[in-house]
């Protein structure tokens, strides 16, 4: 049984200004999988996830054309509701960027901004996101401790427990573990695994060992256009692309 499309991009191009960055970009992307990104620095891996959700458009200059069907339904049409986008497909960026307040309010944070306000309902939405974020057992007796206290990997797992606390659909992950130690990536990694039996997932990643060990697709980006697509094993093992197969080896990148 083939897997279920949660996002389809067709043709997506995108400027900065005169700059063409992403070039007639088609991919689909599995519900319930992860997919990784690879590519050499600046080739346009963060800007194409960043389209996903509309965080490009906070850019000026940008202009997009193309099609981002999530569910079905372009995210790009004039009558869609960027903030209510942004809560379906949530993103947590490379650098742990937690809010400098207690743990419990980062977490908090966003399901106030929709508009919870009940105490207990609160209570268990923060618990419930840390557990799922893999931190609760680390922090259940601080939570009121200034989040910019705890360590880089705690902080990262504190921004997806943010991030989870909306209910997101799709997590975008933006080299989610390149300021971290390998204890601490690894278990980013872990709860990756953990969490695509809930969610949908793209990781944008430099270390190809990384997408390998976490991705079930992978696709490959050189300058703004995906030179190759498709299940993890198949493009590590059997590249269709000599493009592809120079840079996983790594004669070029």
């Amino acid at each position: 049984m083939d897997d279920k499309n949660k996002i389809m991009v067709r043709k997506l191009n995108l400027w900065y200004t005169d700059n063409h960055v992403l070039k007639d970009v088609d991919l689909d992307i599995k519900e319930n999988k992860v997919t990784a990104l690879i590519g050499p620095s600046g080739c346009g891996k963060t800007t194409f996830i960043r389209a996903l959700n509309r965080m490009n458009d906070l850019i000026e200059g940008v202009r997009v054309t193309g099609e981002v069907f999530l569910d079905g339904r372009n995210i790009y049409d004039k009558d869609v509701d960027v903030v209510s986008l942004r809560k379906r497909v949530g993103m947590v960026f490379q650098k742990p960027n937690p809010f400098p307040m207690s743990i419990f309010d980062n977490v908090a944070y966003g399901p106030r901004i929709h508009g919870i306000g009940d105490k207990k309902k609160l209570r268990e939405i923060v618990k419930e996101s840390l557990v799922n974020a893999a931190l609760w057992d680390e922090v259940k007796d601080r939570l009121n401790m200034n989040a910019l206290d705890l360590s880089g990997g705690q902080q990262q797992r504190l921004c997806i427990a943010r991030t989870l606390a909306v209910k997101p659909e799709v997590i975008l992950f933006d080299e989610p573990c390149s300021a971290l130690d390998p204890i601490a990536t690894g278990k980013i990694e872990d709860l990756i695994h953990e969490l695509k039996k809930q969610y949908t997932i793209v990781i944008v990643t430099h270390n190809m060992q990384q997408a390998a060990r976490v991705s079930d697709y992978t696709g490959y980006f050189l300058l703004g256009e995906m030179i190759e697509f498709g299940k993890t094993k198949q493009i590590f093992e059997n590249p269709k692309k000599k493009l592809t197969e120079d840079y996983i080896t790594g004669r070029f990148g």
